[in-house]
Order: C-alpha cells, then structure tokens, then sequence
C-alpha cells in the first residue's frame, strides 16, 4: 500500500539525480537557441579574444527565438545586453520577465550603433531581407578591423553570406548551429545507453526491496515458532527451578533473558540468509529451506505436541 508507494516514489527521485549526476544527458544543447549560446560561448575566445562573461551582447528582434535565447543566457549568467527592435511593446515585456537582467531596448533607427558597440549580435527577426550584410557594415564604418561576432537564429536568415568577406567579422547561421545540435543529440544519445543502465539498477533495487516483503511473514512465522518452542521448555525448566528455595526471582529472570538470547542467536543465521538472497528466484527458495526445515507450513505441529503431553 502506501508504504509500497513511498518507496517507489523515493526510488524513482533517487534514479532521477542519478541518471543527472552521472551521465552528461543534460549538457549540450539540442535547440537552435541554446544552441547558439553555446557556440558563441565555445567560440568568443577565438574569434574575439574575449572571455565571452565580459562580451558586449545584442540582440536584434524580440519575438520567442529572442525570449529563449535570453533564457539560455540567464542560466549562464547574463546581467546585459541590447535589444534593438521596430516596436518596444515586447522588449519591454521581456524586461518584465526578465527583471534580473539589465535590457537595453533600443529602436530600429540605432541599429548600427548598438551593432558598432557590441561583440556579439544575435539576429532573430522575422525580415525576409538580410537585417546586415557587407555593404550595410561597409556603410556603417563596421569594417575598421574591430572583432565581431554575428550569430544568426533566424529562418528566413537575417545576416548575408559576404559578411564572411570581412576579415574581423565571424558570421554563424542556422546550418552551424545544427551541425551543434546534431552533435550533441548523438551525445546524449550515447549518454542514454548509461541512464538505461542505471535506471535498471535502481528498478532492481526497488524489486528486490518489494520482494524482501514476502519474506517477512517467513520471518514472523519463524520467530513465532521458536519462541514458543523457548516458553515451552522454559515453562518445565522454571517448574524445577522454583522448587528450589535457593534460586531467586532475578536469577529466575536471568534464565529468561538468557533462553532469549540463545534463540535470537540461532535465529539470526536464517533470516539473515533469507534477506540477504538477491534474485527472486534464490529468495524464493530461501524461503522454502527455512519452511521445510523448521516445519513452518505445519500449523499444528506445535499444538499437537502439546495435545500428545
């Protein structure tokens, strides 16, 4: 009943931090948007010579790609970055969101500003036009040879190719994430092989606890007989004893404790092999050594020999 249940919740917890604590099933990102996190984190010292925590962050749109690219980047301990969008309406909703994060929202018309100031820009708009491409940084004065790094999350893709002609500027797209993604789901595929091992560990564990259960009416039964068995003989022994004006109530009392004992003692080598037998299969046949040995499916057995005296 519920005592069944408690375990097998505690047991299902206890598979779950296991299978997180020991495999790497949680690492590696396997969406576009932690996908690009990743990259530009793996990426920043390379390409920017920069620790990406001291990187200056934008990001241009703010639809549900931005929304999650931010969540991503809180986890890793993002305090700010640059929001350029047409509207504010929902840059100022993920600053509501996002209250731990300092949002800079800044319109259409600063684009290149925040582009010019920053290391790396995520693109995520909806436009069906390139958002920047060579000739808008070659407008801008963004070819000056300062580093960026422009990640690209959006389908249709917001960065043109030629930006890659620029020798400081380091373009990502959706293709490179995925070849992330694809890498990383086959890891956590391989990682999967393992959780399955332990989950089945932990699936033993709870079965063979569950089947330790039928043991102890075996045990019970048991510890029955052989105090009744002890009462039985201490009864006639306690008769003789008493006769004798010499043996006192603790002494009498010492006797009782010391037949508990000896059948404790006795007992302890049979249930200790019956809880320690692992399989079902050798619990099972544990349980039938001890009841054929010592005559348990026998009820009358005891009774009778009390009814033949």
């Amino acid at each position: 009943g519920g005592k069944v249940l408690s375990r097998l919740l505690n047991n299902a917890v206890a598979a779950g931090k296991r299978v997180r604590s020991e495999t790497n099933i949680s690492k590696g990102s396997v969406s576009i948007s932690s996908a690009a996190v990743e990259l530009s984190e793996a990426m920043c010292m390379q390409d920017l010579n920069l620790p990406f925590s001291e990187a200056r962050l934008a990001v241009i749109g703010a639809g549900t790609m931005t929304r999650l690219l931010i969540t991503h980047l809180a986890s890793r301990g993002l305090e700010r970055i640059s929001i350029v969008n047409r509207s504010m309406a929902r840059p100022k909703e993920l600053q509501e969101q996002f209250p731990d994060v300092d949002i800079e929202i800044v319109l259409e018309d600063g684009l290149w500003d925040v582009v010019g100031r920053s290391d790396i820009v995520f693109t995520a708009t909806s436009s069906p036009d390139y958002v920047i491409d060579k000739q808008l940084l070659e407008a801008n004065n963004l070819n000056s040879g300062r580093a960026i790094m422009l990640v690209d999350i959006a389908v249709p893709r917001n960065i043109g190719p030629d930006c890659s002609e620029l020798p400081a500027v380091t373009p990502y797209n959706v293709d490179d994430l995925k070849a992330v993604v694809a890498k990383n789901t086959a890891m956590r595929q391989r990682e999967m092989i393992e959780a399955e091992n332990l989950l089945l560990d932990e699936k033993n564990s709870f079965v063979g606890w569950r089947e330790s259960l039928s043991a102890i009416p075996t045990i019970n039964q048991l510890q029955e007989r052989a105090n009744m068995f002890r009462q039985e003989e201490l009864k006639k022994c306690t008769r003789k004893l008493s006769q004798n004006d010499n043996f006192s109530d603790r002494e009498l009392e010492a006797v009782e404790r010391l037949s508990r004992g000896i059948v404790n003692k006795m007992l302890h080598g049979p249930m200790a092999h019956l809880r320690r037998a692992e399989s079902v299969e050798k619990k099972q046949a544990a349980l039938s050594e001890l009841s054929s040995m010592f005559r348990l499916d026998d009820e009358d057995s005891g009774r009778g020999r009390r009814r033949r005296r």
